[in-house]
């Protein structure tokens, strides 16, 4: 009896174990996932201040270049080393890879996709309005009007906005939502429910915004991105809505900035 007891015990235990040490695994990536891609792009910004700061003390003229021209270039660089660093790093190190299934890259753009994207917008346009709404009540000192900082400004020629254009509404949202909706929820909801990658990605993607407003804004567009990506299984319902929503940002910050306060009074 003592024997037969021992066994059964034994081999409980393993199983106990292995089920122990799968969750801890699992709490590993949930905290270590939103943290690399925060790294990836904190690293890339700094590998590109060192370079700019190591072409200037060998007499590179940044200041004669125009502005437009540099921040697109610099938002560009940026952009694709994040991407390089956060999804190329792992496997170059450890060979730790990246499906086109965990991206969302799996297809072209769908009919589905240009379907859902007015849908998603109508969706996001509501939840803003109610969240900022619900945190100006309870937080009233928060700025709602603050203009956000997109790294342009004092656009005056016709290619300055075409950068300006291209920056924001289309390279902006192919590589955030690989990055976001791709990379970093499509490797959350291998290991979290739906609803808890939906969370984390919306908050790191808010946080990395800066500004209270904008935060709340755009956390509010990722929990309806992150549903269009479990919908579809792809990414690309979400950067059509991306840009969609960025264009109509570019119209209000460059286009015609007069036309808010115009209906206001």
């Amino acid at each position: 009896m003592l024997a037969n007891f021992l066994n059964k015990s034994s081999a409980v235990r393993p199983d106990a174990q292995q089920e122990s040490n799968r969750r801890r695994s699992q709490l590993l990536l949930v905290i270590a996932l939103p943290v690399w891609v925060l790294a990836g792009f904190g690293l890339a910004q700094a590998l590109l201040v060192a370079l700019i700061t190591g072409l200037r003390s060998i007499g590179v003229p940044f200041e004669t270049v125009n502005p437009s021209v540099l921040n697109a270039v610099i938002a560009a660089v940026i952009y694709v080393l994040s991407t390089v660093i956060v999804i190329g790093l792992p496997w170059w190190i450890k060979k730790y890879s990246t499906t086109k299934q965990e991206l969302g890259l799996t297809r072209l753009p769908s009919w589905l996709d240009i379907g859902l994207a007015p849908a998603g917008a109508v969706v996001y346009l509501i939840c803003s309005v109610a969240l900022l709404a619900a945190v100006n009540a309870f937080i009233p000192g928060i700025d709602m009007n603050q203009v956000q900082e997109t790294g342009f400004s004092n656009l005056s020629y016709r290619y300055e906005y075409i950068l300006a254009f291209v920056t924001l509404i289309i390279v902006a949202p192919v590589f955030e939502e690989m990055l976001f909706r791709g990379y970093l929820y499509g490797k959350l909801r291998k290991v979290v429910s739906v609803w808890l990658a939906v969370i984390i990605v919306s908050i790191l993607f808010a946080a990395i915004h800066g500004q209270w407003n904008v935060a709340l804004d755009v956390f509010a567009l990722s929990i309806v991105l992150c549903s269009l990506r479990e919908m579809t299984g792809s990414i690309w319902a979400g950067v059509l809505l991306h840009m969609a929503k960025n264009s109509l940002a570019f119209y209000f910050l460059f286009v015609n900035p007069d036309f808010l306060r115009t209906i206001g009074g």
